[in-house]
């Protein structure tokens, strides 16, 4: 007893109280025992405080000071767990103070791996703390289809949002005031660009026997041709696929001089006229087959021929002033003359064509389809569109991160639009402008505090290619990608209502598969989005396009990206990029506003997940199950590799050295205190940058701007290595050994390298196979 009571400083002490105090500057861990002295409880431990009472027998002290020393032992453990679980519990609910400036959290800690529901409340004291379901539902609440009727009305009676005239300007600053009423940080980005723009008559004519008919003299016309007049036999190539370009090829057909006709769909038009030049076409020409376009025969589209995004004359550089930089343009540009037609024009110009008919794959519903003609006829082409300067106008609107506002979501529509661009252009600002209302609004009034910034953002020029999009990643590439984690496209949302159409990052799908489950089907309300797509959703995802301004973000910048929006199934949105495109047409759609609002929660609760969670909602794993999938198809070209002399096993290397940084990166999170801040926004950095990791860092962003090897364009993608493969196996003769070493080593290095970056610090990597 003596022993034990000397241990404490020397003084004999009684263990008469335990507590456990918080102390004021937010440190919860320090457990505080309040040791009293000996004449503090009425005398020394063990001895009664009447002077007068009797010593107790000497056994019965050794058996007190057993049950003492016990008794210890117990306050001291269940001080322990009391204190352990008051700093995880009060740490992950309680307000805690950001920096000291009074700030404090106010929503819980959440992961991803969770489901939904799962998130366990506790009643806080202080600012409201915003759960998920809660957050969901008080978003659902606050969306409007009044509202966002009215912001689509204000394109009704308007025939033209061409980009950097007034009509586009007009808008841009009515944004730019609905932003400044409700955020703080709101400014414009002005860019000076190129644009192509119609200069005069483009016509069609119909040479035979020496004498010029015309044919049709369209009023909307496609943006980069050529200008200038050709002339040539006409050939019907079906779509412009290289299948289709193939198919003539082996029936002997020479396309040298010719003007190529197609029709309008599963490619882009750009990528249409470069398969065109390079079977040695000389002019284009295209329209809207009734087959896939359900509407009127007289229906001819606006269209852009550059194949890439951006200002084509400043290719990997910000058009803030043309004259920074050197006289250069795209390699994207087509160099022929390209024209959109009516299909009633078509098939005047296929009666006129005395020769085969076209292939019984190649449906039209053109009346007399013919593939070329036996006689002399030709098609005369003149096009007269011109260059001009055009200044533009990008609009933004924050919603500063209370965490981390360093690292924002950017949700983005573009404005502008060829003819009255309702559907194009009107649904995705209608959408944006209501979603900068209602979380704004959640902010200001509901005490939604989000962790991470939201940027809104209004484009232009994203008829000719998404170039107001294009030209601000070019000029912050630097650090855009070590801040924007997603990019959420709201262009074209609704052009139909029974089918859901999505492009996404893989990132993304686990979020997207959630959200979808917690938004109502608006054709039956019954049932969630998620009934209505079903479990093999991921399936039907559409890969990106050059039409889509999520593109450039993907591929250029390595941002996870995601387009939603609802469509008809096998029958397209006819008057897309038409001067039909109006309001009123618009208004066809059964329960076009419903549909829009479910387009907007989608977005909305995407926004909101991603700026809510302490973890970023972006599934990591995701990119090895897309690595593995494609193992799986070059694994069946293994053999006819190694008779090259060549081997795939270094690829397989690097599918399985980021499998396991993945693996490590699970751990990682796992074992970690998603308390501590530095610890968290270390990981989290890990997870946003693993789409950017998949930039080949092997090719420069100018000469090849979408570099990303699963979605991007050119020889270093792993799509173009597959193509590769196949050639080997149908004619091993055409395969340039040398190239095809080059792309195994491209896409080796540029997986091995994403699997560095993921594991971690440099000590965690190994360069070894």
């Amino acid at each position: 007893y003596d022993y034990f009571s000397t241990q404490l400083n020397g003084e004999s002490m009684s263990y008469t109280r335990f507590s456990i105090a918080r102390q004021t500057d937010g440190d919860n861990s320090h457990v505080e025992m309040n040791l009293s002295a000996d004449d503090e409880g009425g005398g020394e431990m063990g001895r009664p405080e009447h002077p007068h009472a009797s010593m107790p027998p000497r056994w019965r002290s050794g058996k007190n000071f057993c049950f003492l020393i016990i008794a210890a032992v117990l306050l001291l453990l269940i001080g322990f767990l009391i204190g352990y679980l008051s700093y995880r519990g009060r740490m992950q609910k309680a307000s805690r103070c950001l920096d000291g400036s009074g700030r404090c959290e106010l929503t819980p800690t959440a992961s991803y791996l969770a489901d939904d529901d799962e998130t366990e409340e506790e009643e806080v004291p202080g600012p409201p703390v915003f759960y998920w379901p809660d957050l969901r539902d008080l978003l659902s609440k606050k969306l409007s289809s009044k509202s966002l009727e009215a912001n689509l009305r204000k394109r009704e009676n308007k025939y033209s949002f061409e980009a950097g005239e007034s009509e586009d300007e007009k808008t841009a600053h009515d944004i730019h005031e609905q932003f400044h009423g409700l955020m703080d940080q709101v400014w414009d980005d002005e860019h000076y660009i190129k644009l192509q723009v119609k200069g005069g008559e483009n016509k069609v004519f119909i040479l035979e026997d020496d004498k010029e008919v015309l044919l049709e003299s369209p009023d909307p016309y496609v943006a980069y041709s050529k200008s200038g007049s050709v002339s040539g036999k006409p050939i019907f190539v079906n779509y412009g696929l290289k299948s289709d370009f193939q198919r003539l090829h082996n029936q002997d057909v020479s396309l040298n001089g010719a003007i190529t006709i197609f029709k309008a769909g599963k490619i882009t038009l750009a990528e249409k006229v470069a398969n065109a030049k390079e079977a040695g076409a000389v002019g284009a020409l295209v329209y809207l087959d009734p087959y896939d376009y359900k509407k009127e025969d007289d229906l001819i589209p606006f269209g852009h021929a550059h194949l890439g995004t951006g200002d084509p004359f400043t290719p990997g550089f910000p058009s803030f002033n043309h004259t920074q930089f050197p006289p250069v343009e795209s390699s994207g540009l087509p160099h022929i003359v390209v024209q959109t037609i009516s299909s009633s024009a078509v098939g005047q110009l296929f009666r006129k064509m005395n020769g085969q008919e076209c292939f019984q794959e190649w449906k039209s519903e053109v009346v007399g389809c013919k593939v070329m003609s036996k006689s002399n006829i030709t098609v005369k082409l003149t096009v007269n569109n011109v260059m001009v300067d055009r200044k533009i106008l990008n609009i933004f609107g924050a919603i500063k991160g209370f965490e981390e506002p360093d690292r924002y979501v950017v949700v983005g529509a573009q404005r502008d639009s060829w003819g009255p661009g309702a559907a194009k252009a009107g649904v995705g600002t209608a959408i944006l402008l209501e979603l900068a209302r209602v979380i704004s609004d959640m902010v200001k009034t509901d005490g939604y505090k989000p962790r991470r910034s939201i940027i809104f953002a209004s484009w232009s020029a994203g008829d000719f290619g998404a170039v107001g999009a294009t030209e601000w990643l070019e000029g912050y590439s630097a650090i855009l990608h070590a801040k924007a984690f997603t990019y959420i496209n709201l262009d074209a949302a609704v052009l139909g209502f029974n089918h859901v159409r999505i492009s996404a990052s893989p990132l993304l799908y686990t979020l997207l598969e959630r959200t979808m489950k917690g938004v109502k089907d608006p054709m039956k309300d019954s049932r969630s989005l998620f009934d209505r797509v079903g479990s093999d959703w991921v399936k039907t995802v559409i890969p990106l396009g050059l039409d889509n301004a999520a593109f450039p973000f993907l591929t250029y910048s390595g941002i996870p990206v995601v387009s939603f929006g609802f469509c008809s199934k096998d029958e397209a949105y006819s008057l897309l990029d038409t001067n039909k495109d109006t309001v009123e047409n618009l208004k066809k759609i059964n329960n076009l506003y419903a549909l829009m609002r479910a387009a907007a929660e989608v977005a909305g609760q995407i926004v909101l997940r991603l700026t809510h969670d302490h973890e970023l909602f972006l599934d990591f794993e995701r990119y090895s199950e897309e690595l593995l999938t494609f193992q799986e198809k070059v694994l069946l070209y293994n053999e006819k590799v190694k008779e090259l002399g060549l081997t795939l096993n270094w690829l397989f290397y690097a599918r399985g050295d980021f499998q396991r940084a993945i693996d490590t990166l699970r751990r990682d999170i796992g074992n970690s205190d998603r308390e501590n801040r530095i610890i968290r926004r270390a990981l989290n950095d890990r997870i946003m940058k693993v789409e950017y990791d998949f930039l080949s860092p092997y090719l420069s962003p100018k000469d090849v701007p979408f570099r990303h090897i699963f979605f991007g364009r050119g020889p270093h993608t792993l799509q173009s290595l597959l193509e590769s493969l196949q050639v080997l196996e149908s004619s091993k003769g055409n395969v340039d050994v040398n190239a095809l070493k080059e792309q195994l080593a491209l896409v080796t290095w540029t997986i091995k390298g994403a699997a560095n970056a993921l594991a971690g610090d440099i000590w965690n990597t190994d360069n070894e196979f």
